[in-house]
């Protein structure tokens, strides 16, 4: 396989022999991008990842500056779309100390913050367009929860601007293996899909993708507004009296302000008593505790918010209601 490699916005993939030498459409941002032969292509990478290694052991030892793991670069300097760097504890330790202060034990889910698979590409494309998309997501996991490996989307009801959403959001799918195939037919305005029975990719469709949605969406805010935060997803916390949960997306600003956020869709109104007393375990404030619903109105989050001690929010507003924490 060759290696797609978008020099304007970082997007990785692997693409047939075929197109070596050639230059082709990044399917991320439409940039004209040219495909490598991948072990050249590694080979190159590698010589200059030892080279700037040595060039920053260098600049330590001369300024006299103790190597750390515990250094981050900035969120400008490094691929939030593919990268392990939210892997590293010096990432992380801050939310560790923060819940150790308050004898709560943490499990760090490393898996749940390394972006270099490709379930934040699809996680954001869902989320961006989650009215028209809801439907395809939605039939996915109706048939894995039957058991089933076969999707058929009718589409006869849909706009054709709708149908045009669908068919690319279904071709991604396939050409990032979520599904194992994908077929439209083009006079029945039908689209057969067959699914990937991974546990992940079930995972992902039974809502581990708003998780990353979220995650990718705070990065991209952080990133752009030179906000220092340390972020983890699906970490699991023990209390000193043994109760445990597992929260969606945590994070801390500037490593002091605790900010809780909690994915749901469809019924989530069963789950506000057990979030009210998460948040009073976790004395965080109201505005700090976010339930973010995709596919909420606005004036439903408003009214919601009103109700209970805790912020309800939705994919589209969730990010405005972070810039007033930050």
């Amino acid at each position: 396989m060759a290696v797609l490699r978008c020099k304007q916005c970082g997007h990785t993939r692997e693409v047939g022999n075929e197109y070596i030498g050639k230059s082709v459409h990044c399917p991320q941002c439409r940039h004209a991008t040219r495909v490598y032969e991948t072990i050249p292509f590694i080979n190159a990478l590698l010589k200059k990842h030892f080279l700037a290694l040595k060039e920053l052991h260098d600049l330590k030892k001369q300024t006299h500056q103790p190597e750390s793991s515990s250094e981050l670069q900035a969120l400008n300097d490094i691929d939030i779309y593919n990268t392990t760097a939210l892997t590293s504890s010096g990432q992380y330790q801050p939310i560790v100390q923060w819940f150790d202060k308050l004898n709560i034990k943490t499990r760090i889910n490393h898996d749940a913050i390394d972006t270099t698979g490709f379930f934040d590409e699809i996680a954001l494309s869902l989320g961006n367009n989650f009215n028209t998309l809801k439907f395809v997501s939605n039939q996915i996991k109706y048939v894995q929860n039957k058991g089933y490996e076969n999707v058929k989307l009718q589409l006869d009801n849909k706009s054709t601007q709708e149908i045009k959403e669908i068919r690319t959001f279904c071709g991604e799918m396939y050409d990032y293996s979520f599904v194992a195939k994908y077929f439209y037919q083009k006079r029945e305005k039908i689209i057969r899909l067959t699914l990937q029975t991974a546990p992940k990719i079930r995972h992902f469709f039974n809502g581990i993708w708003m998780e990353w949605f979220v995650l990718i969406k705070l990065l991209e805010y952080f990133r752009d507004h030179q906000v220092s935060a340390a972020c983890m997803r699906s970490v699991e916390i023990q209390f000193a009296n043994g109760l445990s949960n597992e929260l969606d997306i945590f994070f801390l600003i500037n490593n002091s302000i605790p900010v809780c956020i909690e994915c749901k869709t469809g019924e989530f109104r069963t789950d506000i008593d057990k979030y009210l007393q998460l948040r009073k375990n976790l004395n965080i404030p109201k505005k700090n505790f976010i339930i973010c619903v995709f596919g909420l109105d606005d004036k439903q989050t408003q009214g919601m918010s009103s109700m209970y001690d805790l912020t309800f929010t939705n994919e589209r507003n969730f990010i405005q209601h972070i810039q007033s924490l930050t």
